[in-house]
Parts: C-alpha cells; structure tokens; sequence
C-alpha cells in the first residue's frame, strides 16, 4: 500500500533528512557534521562503520575510495530518517564527495520546492536552474536532473532527481578536490583502456596453467588405474 506523505513526514525530512544543529545556516563545508577534507578514518568513526569496508574505485594515479553509510532513526519512534544511503567519497584519503540519497517513501509526495525549502534552511538560498533542469550524468551513465543548487567558491551541493522520476539525491563536493578526482579517473580510466590486452593475455595465462596443472593432476589418478 502506498504510503501516505503527512505534515509530520515534512517535518521529519526537515529536521533529519539535511538539518544539522551544529551547522550554522549556509555553511558548505559539511553535511550533518561530517567535514569535507576530513581523512577516511575520521568519517568512518563518525558514522560508526568500519574503515575496512571502503570501497577502492581507483589505486592509479591516486587512491580513489567510497564509504557506503545508512543512518538509522532517531530519536522516539515516531521520527524516521530521510537519507537512506549516504555515500562519501575520499581522495588520496579526503572526503571530498557526499553523495544523500534519500528513502522514495519517506519523500513521496514532496515537491521540488519542499526540498529546496528544507535544504535551504542549512545552507541558504538555492540557485534553480533556467528549464528545462540541467542534466548530468548518473552512477549508471543515465541522465539526471540537477533541481537546485547551493555553492560557493570552495563547495557545492545539488538537488537531483534520478532520471527515473521518483528518487532524489543531494550531492556534495568540495570543488577543487572534485576537480582532482575527475582528472585522477579519466587517466585511471586510460590507463585501463591501455593496459587491457595485456591483463587478458596475462588472464587467458593464467587460467591455461591451471587448467593444464588440473589436467596433469588427473592424468597421474588415472594413468594408474585405466584398464583397456
């Protein structure tokens, strides 16, 4: 059954899904507390996960790591929480991304401009861009739509709405280490191009040896025991 969007699920996505009592309004450089540029050890103590469950997207030419955290509920029952995956990416060991992707029912109903109001509340006005929204692309190569913005020189953070049409994501840089990281993947990007014939000659190799070793191993089985 669809579940029904009341005053106090907008209530809860305000005061769980993005405010922060620690971060003055229009403050860019942090989400709910978690400070861009802090160190991967740092963030994941403050989020209570394991620092052995990052992710490494890149080693080469620099070290590129995601953190995958689900906040819990706080607070009386009644409270539900927004964000239902937040995923923080590091640089050479610093945060530099946030990426919010909030829970489709607990904002079902919401419009744009309940979002943009909410968000707004903890870092100050939002740029909306000329329709139609601007598209960026997606984890999975989609097109997205980027609803809102919120920025200044050293930060930015986007309202984005999945190319699907249900899900929203707020996503968070700290510019200039974005700017690396972009760099930092499209050579990793090239130097995987470059080096794959290679690795698959290395693979087909590889697994020509441990077939042939399988083979061997058999043969010395039933070399003694065939009877013609």
């Amino acid at each position: 059954m669809t579940k029904l969007v009341s005053r106090s699920a907008v209530t809860s996505f305000v005061v769980l899904g993005v405010l922060s009592a620690a971060a003055p309004a229009g403050d860019l450089s942090k989400y709910r507390g978690f400070q861009f540029g802090t160190g991967l050890a740092t963030v994941a103590k403050q989020a209570g996960t394991n620092p052995s469950d990052v992710k490494a997207i890149h080693s080469r030419p620099a070290l590129i790591q995601e953190l995958e955290w689900r906040p819990q509920s706080l607070g009386a029952s009644s409270q539900t929480e927004s964000a239902q995956q937040v995923v923080f990416s590091f640089y050479d060991g610093q945060l530099f991304g946030i990426a919010v992707n909030y829970d489709r029912y607990e904002t079902e109903g919401l419009t744009t401009n309940d979002l943009v109001e909410a968000i707004s509340a903890t870092y100050g006005p939002a740029t909306l861009p000329a329709a139609p929204a601007k598209a960026v692309p997606g984890s999975y190569g989609d097109q997205e739509e980027v609803l809102a913005t919120w920025q200044d020189p050293l930060h930015r953070f986007d309202l984005i709405r999945s190319p699907y049409g249900r899900g929203f994501k707020l996503a968070g840089v700290l510019k200039a280490l974005e700017i690396e990281a972009q760099s930092a993947n499209a050579e990793a990007a090239r130097l995987d191009l470059n080096e794959a014939p290679q690795r698959e000659a290395e693979r087909l190799a590889k697994d020509s040896g441990t077939e042939q070793a399988r083979l061997d191993k058999a043969r010395l089985v039933n070399k003694s025991k065939f009877r013609p």
